[in-house]
């Protein structure tokens, strides 16, 4: 419990968004089953946890919105057909 309270929600290395943060809590809940369930230690939150902070970079980037009014840029090397 204070896994989940105190060192999974820390401000610096949870992710920025919302969908960012039921990404990683279903990461970090995913990995905790299966650290307890077929790992050999009992610290299976601990290592949940590490291994979701390294993620964090990762879905923050595929979490992030876009800003209002950004068009993508086009993919040059084509002609217009």
């Amino acid at each position: 419990m204070l896994g989940a309270f105190f060192m999974a929600t820390d401000y610096v290395t949870s992710p920025i968004t919302t969908k960012g943060r039921i990404i990683y809590g279903a990461v970090l809940g995913i990995l905790t089953g299966l650290f307890r369930v077929y790992g050999a230690s009992a610290e299976g939150v601990s290592f949940a946890i590490i291994f979701s902070n390294l993620l964090v970079p990762l879905i923050d980037k595929i979490s992030m919105p876009l800003p209002f009014g950004y068009n993508k840029p086009k993919k040059e090397g084509k002609a217009n057909e």
